[in-house]
C-alpha cells in the first residue's frame, strides 16, 4: 500500500496561549479529512506568556506536533525560515498563529499543489477587523514594493502560502539576513498559484508586532524595497543631480538679477534632503553589514518531536 504524502505546517509565533489550543483543534478537524499526513511545526519566538507550555501538553499526546523553541527573539521571517529549514513534507504550508488565516483554505492550496504549482499563494479579498487606516497603508506599501522592485510582488498577499519542496530547497540556499519571506517566494520563480480568501479577525489577544519594532510593518516594509530593488540609490543620484542645477541656477539668479532668496530656508529644504539621501544609503549599508558579519539568521534553544537530522541548512 502507497504511503501518504507528507504535508508540513509552519507556524511562527510570540505569545499566543489565547489562540493555540483553538488552532489546533480546528486545523485538525480540516486535515483529518484529508488524503495526507501532516506535521505541525510551531516556531516559538521568545514568548514570555505559556505558549510553550500548551504546545508541549500537545506535543506529548501527538508526535505530529513539533516546536521549535528560539533562544532568543530573532523575528517573524527567521521563525518561518526556520520551521521550513525542519519540514519533511512534499509540501509546506506557513500561516499565522493568531487564526486570522483560516484553517478551511488549506485544502484549497493543496488542491493547486496538486495541479502543477509549486508556489501558492492566499491574497486577501477582505480582512475583517481591521481599521481603514491600517488598510490603507498596508495596500500602499504592498503597491509601491511591486512598482520599485524586480519581482511580481501580489498585493494584499502574505505569508500565508505553500511552496514544494523544490521550492524549499532553493529558499535555503539564498543565506539571506533579514529574509523578505513573501517577496523570496516569488524571486525563486517556478510554477506560481493563488487562492482568495477572506481574513479573519483575531481570535483572541492583540498582535505582538508592533509597526516599530525590527519584526514590525515598517521593518518588513524596508526590507521589501531594499532587499529587491536599488531604484532608491538611483533616485538619491538623480535628485543629486536635479538639486544640483537647481542651486546652478540660484547662482546665476542672484549674480545677474539680484533675486532676493530665502538663505536659512534653503539651507533648511537642502538639508532635509541631504539627511533623507544619507538615511537610504546607510539602510543599504547597514544590509550589507548585516551580511557580511556572517551570523546566523536564528538560534535552536530546544526542539520537541525533532531530531537534529531533521534539518536542512
Amino acid at each position: 500500500m502507497q504511503s501518504k504524502k507528507l504535508i508540513s505546517i509552519v507556524f511562527s509565533f510570540r505569545n499566543e496561549e489565547e489562540t493555540l489550543s483553538e488552532l489546533i483543534n480546528s486545523t485538525l478537524k480540516v486535515l483529518e479529512e484529508l488524503p495526507f499526513s501532516f506535521e505541525f511545526i510551531f516556531v516559538n519566538d521568545a514568548s514570555t506568556d505559556k505558549s510553550l507550555e500548551i504546545l508541549k501538553e500537545y506535543a506529548l499526546k501527538d508526535s505530529r506536533i513539533k516546536v521549535i523553541n528560539l533562544s532568543r527573539r530573532f523575528g517573524y521571517n527567521e521563525g518561518f525560515i526556520a520551521g521550513i529549514s525542519y519540514a519533511k513534507g512534499e509540501a509546506i504550508i506557513t500561516m499565522d498563529a493568531d487564526l486570522q488565516d483560516p484553517p478551511q483554505v488549506i485544502p484549497k492550496l493543496i488542491d493547486k499543489w496538486q495541479e502543477g504549482a509549486d508556489v501558492v499563494h492566499t491574497v486577501r479579498e477582505k480582512r475583517v477587523g481591521e481599521n481603514f487606516f491600517k488598510l490603507f497603508l498596508t495596500k500602499l506599501a504592498y503597491r509601491i514594493i511591486r512598482v520599485l522592485s524586480e519581482i511580481e510582488l501580489l498585493n494584499d498577499a502574505g505569508n500565508f502560502k505553500l511552496i514544494s519542496k523544490r521550492v524549499k530547497e532553493e529558499l535555503l540556499k539564498l543565506k539571506e539576513k533579514q529574509p523578505y519571506l513573501r517577496g523570496l517566494v516569488c524571486w525563486v520563480g517556478f510554477k506560481q498559484s493563488k487562492v482568495y480568501y477572506k481574513r479573519n479577525k483575531r481570535f483572541a489577544g492583540k498582535g505582538h508586532f508592533p509597526i516599530l519594532t525590527s519584526s514590525g510593518p515598517l521593518q518588513e516594509f524596508i526590507s521589501g524595497i531594499t532587499s529587491f530593488s536599488i531604484f532608491p540609490l538611483v533616485g538619491v543620484f538623480l535628485l543629486g543631480l536635479c538639486f544640483l542645477f537647481i542651486g546652478v541656477v540660484l547662482i546665476f539668479s542672484i549674480y545677474l538679477f539680484n533675486f532676493s532668496i530665502f538663505p536659512l530656508a534653503l539651507l533648511i529644504l537642502f538639508s532635509g534632503i541631504y539627511l533623507t539621501a544619507l538615511g537610504i544609503v546607510a539602510t543599504y549599508i547597514g544590509k550589507i553589514w548585516e551580511q557580511v558579519k556572517g551570523r546566523p539568521l536564528y538560534i535552536v534553544e530546544s526542539t520537541i518531536n525533532l531530531k537534529e537530522e531533521d534539518l536542512q541548512s
